[in-house]
This record gives structure tokens, sequence and C-alpha cells, in this order.
């Protein structure tokens, strides 16, 4: 299943002395299975397209086809874009407010029409699935729990309700590094175990180069790059031309090269990198 973005466009308050265009007939598509990232400047459009992914908000014109549903067509059904499409918003913890964790991720599960059993036994796969002990957790109050915990509790909520795509909303936002590490690490692991379309907006580039087949980069409403990220980030001064820096393991390589080192300025990954730094620290390489 995967994603057809048509001539999507949205105007906050058309016709009114202060419309502004968010989305300015934009197209793209998603292939079954990919993990993309969407980066782009703050007012860039990134929310207002994540809103109409997850049929939040109808286009003025355009279309988006989830698989062979239209979930901008007049008539759409809600609880059928649900079914399709996942979202977990930044700091989706606020939005606890059952007595125990069970009853929490259940929530949606039962809302979207699962009987009692299928409900639980879906609850019980997602706490597991974001790493925590079922039996342990299940009865206790989400309130109860560390930050990072909630913020697991929270996901769980969302992949229980079994969406063919998840989109995340600056996931890690507020987490400290270990807790950050740890929940990219586990929508690493989901996205390679279901198979879904994963979509993460993040201002961070890193996570964005490590994690994502794709990145579409947002800038005034339009989509101003859509590829790799080995060929969106070599463009280093259109980024920065919109405001974006490049991933720190890519700064540096790129710094190493224009200081006369003879390493790969587009490296991404960190692991390479420490390859690439030993290799010339060994002296097998030329300086």
């Amino acid at each position: 299943m995967g994603i057809i973005v048509k001539n999507l466009t949205h105007i906050y308050n058309e016709g009114l002395p202060y419309s502004h265009t968010a989305l300015d007939d934009i197209s793209f598509e998603i292939e079954p299975g990919e993990f993309i990232g969407i980066i782009g400047h703050t007012g860039s459009g990134k929310s207002t397209l994540l809103q109409h992914l997850n049929g939040l908000l109808k286009p003025n014109e355009g279309h988006i086809i989830v698989g062979d549903c239209d979930i901008t067509a007049q008539g759409a059904v809600m609880k059928d874009i649900r079914r399709k499409v996942g979202f977990v918003f930044q700091y989706p913890e606020y939005q606890l407010f059952e007595e125990t964790v069970k009853k929490d991720v259940s929530y949606g599960p039962l809302n979207l029409g699962m009987n009692e059993e299928e409900a639980s036994l879906s609850a019980r796969e997602a706490i597991e699935l974001v790493g925590l002990d079922y039996d342990e957790i299940a009865q206790r109050s989400p309130f109860e729990l560390s930050g990072g915990q909630k913020r697991r509790i929270a996901i769980a909520g969302v992949i229980a309700m079994e969406p063919e795509v998840l989109i995340l909303d600056e996931p890690t936002a507020g987490l400290d590094p270990k807790s950050h590490n740890d929940i990219l690490e586990i929508i690493s692991t989901l996205h390679k175990s279901k198979g879904n379309i994963t979509i993460l907006v993040s201002h961070n580039m890193q996570d964005i180069a490590d994690y994502c087949d794709k990145v579409i980069v947002m800038d005034k409403g339009k989509i101003a790059m859509y590829g790799t990220p080995g060929g969106v980030f070599s463009e280093r001064e259109a980024l920065e031309g919109m405001g974006l820096a490049l991933p720190p393991v890519n700064e540096l390589m790129r710094k190493l090269y224009e200081c006369g080192v003879h390493v790969d300025k587009d490296i991404l990954d960190i692991d390479e990198a420490e390859a690439a730094i030993y290799e010339i620290l060994k002296g097998k390489k030329k300086i």
C-alpha cells in the first residue's frame, strides 16, 4: 500500500485579507514500506501536510490516496482513515487519560470496533513492541510512569490500532539522549517488523539521515527537494538557504575535507565516519 498526493493546496482563512497559503499545489508519492523523513523550517508547511495525511484537515484542492482510499474525498469516513493512518503527535503523553495503561492502550482499538478480547491482545502486543513488560505495567496508572515510559505507552496506543501508515511528529521532543535513542530504535524496529509506511518529522538532521529511506524538504508551502538522504544532504547551500543544517556527522566530514583531509565529504553514518577517520589516524590514507 502506497500514498499518492496530487496537487494538494491548503489556504488558511481563504478569501480574507490575512489568508495564508500553507500548502501550494504539492504532489509526491510514497512507495509501500518506505521510511520517509520530512524536514523544513518553522512555517514551511510540515504540520499542515501531516494533518492532511491523517484526515484532520481537508484541502482546498487536491487529493490524498492511501492504498485504494481517497481520504480527501467527500464523505470519507474518519474511522476508516484512522484504521489506515496512525498519528503520534508531539508530546503524545499529554493525551494519556485512562486509569490504567491497559485501558489507555486499548481505547483506540475498542473505538475502531475490536471486541474486548481483540483489543486486549492488540494492547499486549503493542506494549511489548515498545519494549515494556505488559504483565508488570498493564494495571499501573500511566501517570506514575517516567517520561520515557509515558512516551512509549502513547506510541503503543497508536500502533495498537494496527495502522498501515504511522506518522510521528517530533516523537523524541523533550527526551534525554538515552530515551531519544531508545524511541527511535523502537520506531525503526516497528517499521521493519510491520513493513508499513513510516513518516517521521524531525528537526534533528542526524535522525533523518540515520533512519529514513527518503527525505521531503518543505519550504514556503512547497516541496523544495525529495530524494535519498545522501542526495538531499549533498545540497548544502540550498539547505542553508532554507535555514536548515546538515547532519552533524556530515558537517564534520565536510569540514575535514575543506581542511584538506582526504575523506568522503558525503558520509552521513557515524560508523562510516569513525572508520574513515581511524584510517587517517593510522596513516593508511594521506592527509
